[in-house]
């Protein structure tokens, strides 16, 4: 049987230990919104396992739900100046099986994800 640990095995291992030290600075220091919304996503509070700076492929996403290969970004005021690239790290992601929503660090999200989760398959 194999182990559940594999399961979450989402990154690319070659691009991995490039990322290894982004995400956990990104774990160290969390913008205001994603602090917030932690609090709302930990502990399956929605009623789904989600995780926080996860690495999928050549990506460090801010949280994921990888049972319903959900990702959910919280764009602050960068990403106004790197839509392209945005939306490039979006249809990857898509390409490989997550469905991506972003938000806005101003938006009130918690309501809105777990709607989403409910309704994927």
């Amino acid at each position: 049987m194999e182990s559940k640990k594999g399961e979450y095995n989402t990154a690319d291992p070659q691009v991995y230990v490039h990322l290894k030290d982004a995400r956990k600075e990104l774990l160290l220091k969390p913008t205001c919104a994603e602090s917030i919304l932690w609090y709302y996503l930990r502990n399956k509070k929605t009623g789904y396992k989600i995780r926080r700076q996860h690495v999928i492929d050549k990506y460090v996403v801010d949280f994921a739900c990888l049972s319903k290969k959900l990702v959910i970004e919280i764009d602050g005021g960068i990403h106004l100046r790197q839509k392209e690239k945005d939306e490039l790290r979006t249809l990857d992601l898509n390409n490989i099986g997550y469905k991506v929503i972003r938000f806005s660090n101003d938006e009130l999200v918690a309501q809105k994800i777990k709607k989403e989760l409910d309704e994927i398959v």
